[in-house]
């Protein structure tokens, strides 16, 4: 898609925000942030998860008071008391997490709240009418008449952006908007952002994704740490500077990964049939094949049985038929002690809940799954020694940035947190490694260090599995991409013989379904 031209010099700020201060108890989430955007832009607000680019926002939005600073919309002092006001200003927001109702139709999630005094009245036919040449006239092609719950989520995203249309929208603002989105899906917003671009509307794009910022935005405005570290042209820069901004350093953004040497089968699910929490289908049927010396990438849209997938396979969920075979042995069922005393280990996507324990120590949270490790303890007894030691070790060589070893997980960087999980799973020296979205919320030098951690397991002759949301984050770094939709395996490519539109169409549910074999497309 074509790159949108760059307002004129002279085009006037439709918002500026000057030194804004928000603070949170024991956090200053937004130091001094300075952000101006021009009327008729795409701006993106670039920065890694915790930068304060969404507390800016709603800031803005008025769903947060601002502590200092000062904020114009269209030139006109703005001390929002609350989204109303935002709203009555011509501003709009869709939220990474919608705000919808699913049982409501799509008119009636586009027209809530603005029904007018006769809500008891509501001439239905007139609103879908009204909704529906509205979606015609942005391109955002919903039926009005549908149920919000039968959509997809691209569908839902365009209900979000019409709703804030219908309310007069001038500027509108997205949070995080392709976290959901196929790829297909994330080409259909930004021609949807274009089109609302040349009818004379603003976007402002908040991302962490440099590949969103090279394609939609016109110009882009970094943040790191609450504090903004500079403003581009787009077309002007280029990802390793705004890489660096980031970060405060430069930053290698594709890991190298020589040709995989795969080996023996390590890891194999059978036939795994799994009931999701809510009691619905999650697994129906599941097979894959893990083997040595390999990285098996595992993506697909959220929500598709990936949770179930990697809790099954690491001990926390029973399957309610099929097996799991670790090195040839039979551990279906079996729980994450004998898993990991089997050759499994596992950095789980939540961190925080499953990885570590926040007001434990890092040598606590080093010893969790360890306590039978004979580097570890003698009988009962832990060699606190050699406890602290090794954390020491695995601090240096994981770059885990901590005052000591007896220094709280809380007090950790996202980044760092991630690290200490990682230095304890690979200290086991696994024969497979389940890799749950490793990445997911860390700074982009975190990221390439978690990439290379993971390639060097490959290089060692380590089985792989990597199950990511980011697609960018499975291209670099999968030797077979593995797509699962509604809870099957739908295709088996071999990495850098697959197009991004054809995993993005299975990812959608879309295209020929593969059952064994290997899916090549150019």
């Amino acid at each position: 898609m074509a790159h949108p031209q760059q307002p004129g010099a002279d085009a006037p700020p439709v918002i500026e925000m000057l030194g804004i201060v928000k603070r949170f108890p024991g956090v200053v989430a937004n130091d001094g942030i300075d952000l101006v955007v021009l009327r008729g832009e795409i701006h993106a607000l670039l920065g890694e998860n915790g930068a304060g680019k969404s507390t800016l926002m709603n800031v803005l939005f008025g769903l947060y008071r601002p502590d200092e600073g000062v904020i114009r919309v269209d030139g006109k002092p703005a001390a929002f008391a609350g989204p109303r006001q935002a709203v009555g200003a011509g501003l709009g927001m869709v939220h990474q997490h919608f705000m919808l109702i699913p049982r409501f139709s799509v008119t009636e999630n586009v027209i809530l709240g603005a029904e007018g005094n006769s809500t008891l009245h509501l001439d239905r036919d007139a609103a879908e009418q009204t909704v529906g040449a509205l979606a015609e006239e942005y391109g955002l092609r919903v039926d009005p008449r549908a149920k919000l719950a039968d959509l997809p989520v691209g569908m839902q995203q365009r209900v979000e952006i019409l709703r804030a249309l219908y309310q007069g929208s001038r500027t509108l603002i997205l949070d995080e908007p392709t976290a959901l989105l196929t790829p297909q899906e994330v080409d259909e917003l930004y021609a949807v952002l274009h089109r609302l671009r040349e009818g004379g509307g603003t976007i402002i794009f908040i991302t962490h994704k440099l590949r969103e910022v090279a394609a939609i935005s016109d110009r882009v405005t970094v943040i790191r740490r609450g504090k903004t570290v500079g403003t581009r042209i787009t077309k002007e820069t280029t990802a390793p500077e705004l890489a660096e901004l980031m970060v405060g350093r430069e930053v290698i953004l594709r890991v190298e990964r020589p040709p995989a040497s795969p080996g023996e089968p390590v890891l194999v699910a059978e036939n795994l049939v799994v009931t999701g929490s809510r009691g619905e289908p999650a697994l129906r049927g599941l097979d894959l094949t893990l083997r040595r010396g390999e990285i098996l990438g595992i993506c697909g849209v959220e929500g598709n049985g990936q949770t179930e997938l990697v809790e099954t396979l690491a001990g926390l969920r029973r399957p309610d038929s099929g097996r799991v075979r670790l090195k040839d042995q039979d551990v279906t069922g079996q729980d994450p002690i004998a898993l990991r005393r089997a050759g499994l280990s596992y950095i789980p996507e939540d961190r925080h809940n499953r990885g570590l324990v926040l007001d434990f120590p890092l040598t606590e949270n080093v010893l969790l799954g360890n306590t039978e490790a004979a580097a570890f303890s003698r009988g009962w007894r832990i060699l606190r020694g050699a406890l602290d030691a090794i954390t020491r070790r695995l601090m240096r060589v994981f770059d885990v940035r901590a005052p000591s070893p007896q220094t709280h997980a809380r007090a950790l960087s996202g980044g760092n947190q991630q690290k200490l999980i990682i230095a304890r799973e690979l200290h086991r020296e696994p024969d497979a490694l389940l890799a749950a979205q490793p990445t997911r919320g860390v700074d982009v030098g975190a990221i390439e260090f978690v990439h290379r951690q993971l390639v060097r397991e490959r290089d060692q002759g380590r089985g792989v599995l990597l199950i990511s949301f980011d697609l960018d984050e499975i291209l670099d770094l999968s030797d077979r991409i593995l797509v699962l939709f509604g809870g099957r395996i739908v295709g088996e490519f071999v990495s850098g013989r697959v197009s991004r539109t054809e995993l993005g169409l299975r990812m959608g549910g879309r295209g020929e379904e593969e059952r064994g074999g290997v899916a090549v497309a150019d």
